[in-house]
């Protein structure tokens, strides 16, 4: 369909633009250049000669891991909240609904505190430790959240807004305890790209990858669930099971995240909700526009982040709510009749 090419033209300029901003001045076509470089076979054939090396460096090992990271993310966190919303028939779902945000938060707090030297592919002790913390977190809310061998929704809508409330009173007690590491933390929970690495990059990749298309693969139940889980077990769907893989799938994804980001917002709530505008209610599209437009969103958020107060850097998160909110609440104006579907 032309509006997946369209967002896919996007997707590639706002990658270039955004190589090309930043206290390095470099023009488009240059960082033109130095991206289609690294492409096998094709990149021989670009002279990159006038190009000085320290420019070759700035893009392709500070500006370009951060640009793709930021992209990854959300992705990411963009499919997870289209699902989410469409498995929990709730327009208000977001990837942080479960609580893994929380245990993600009390996590890296942890590691900080601590200073334990942890690593697990590269992400460091803070992103190790937020990645199994929010894991962690994910399964215990699967748990209480369990009714014998069924999963009702409300009870996963509760236990995850106990859980994560319960979490954040006990990384506030932590901080009282700790007024040094305050604006360490608060910083991480905004959510920042300024550790991005091509380490993570491959981590998350390999996450968003898989996850991303194991939700993809769902689009259909996805589709009869939105009805009611009445109609789709009558057409031989086993809520159960669905419900079970996606929130797993969704959970790894969305650990794999906040891990190397920290906690970012509205993204996976409003991306969702504009894509519908234009592919519509079916996951079949939505949810891989939802990939697209993810990325675009966030390769733009994070590009403002880091330019707009430079040398200084503003959290993404930030500009992800500043952005975010004035559009939903748009959209909230623009379907006051029949309400966000």
């Amino acid at each position: 369909m032309w509006y997946k090419l369209i967002l896919i033209i996007i997707l590639f300029m706002c990658i270039v633009i955004s190589a090309s901003l930043g206290s390095a001045d470099l023009s488009v076509s240059d960082s033109l250049k130095i991206i289609f470089s690294r492409i096998p076979y094709f990149g021989k054939r670009i002279d990159l000669s006038e190009i000085a090396e320290v420019y070759l460096r700035i893009v392709w090992q500070i500006r370009m891991p951060r640009i793709l990271l930021a992209g990854l993310v959300g992705c990411g966190l963009s499919v997870v909240g289209a699902a989410f919303q469409g498995l929990f028939r709730n327009p208000l779902a977001d990837p942080h609904i479960l609580g893994v945000s929380s245990g993600a938060a009390l996590g890296a707090t942890l590691a900080m505190l601590s200073g334990i030297g942890l690593h697990f592919f590269g992400l460091g002790v803070i992103g190790t430790f937020a990645f199994f913390g929010a894991l962690l977190t994910a399964f215990i809310v699967y748990q209480i959240s369990c009714v014998g061998s069924k999963l009702p929704v409300v009870n996963i809508l509760l236990t995850g807004t106990a859980i994560s409330t319960m979490l954040s009173s006990v990384i506030s007690l932590l901080m009282t305890f700790h007024h040094d590491k305050i604006e360490k933390v608060f910083l991480w929970t905004m959510g920042t790209f300024s550790a991005a690495t091509w380490d993570r990059v491959l981590f998350l990749f390999i996450f968003t990858v898989t996850c991303c298309g194991v939700l993809i693969l769902f689009s259909t139940e996805l589709d009869v669930i939105t009805t009611g889980n009445d109609t789709a077990e009558s057409l031989g769907i086993n809520t159960v099971r669905i419900k079970k893989i996606i929130m797993i799938v969704a959970s790894l994804q969305v650990a794999a995240c906040v891990s190397v980001s920290g906690i970012i917002g509205f993204v996976g709530l409003v991306i969702p909700h504009c894509i519908r505008m234009i592919s519509g209610p079916r996951h079949k599209g939505l949810l891989p526009l939802s990939c697209i437009g993810g990325a675009i969103f966030m390769i733009i958020c994070d590009t403002i982040a880091r330019n707009a107060a430079a040398p200084s850097e503003i959290p993404v998160g930030v500009i992800t709510a500043m952005l975010g909110t004035p559009y939903f609440i748009y959209l909230l104006q623009r379907n006051k009749k029949g309400g966000l579907s």
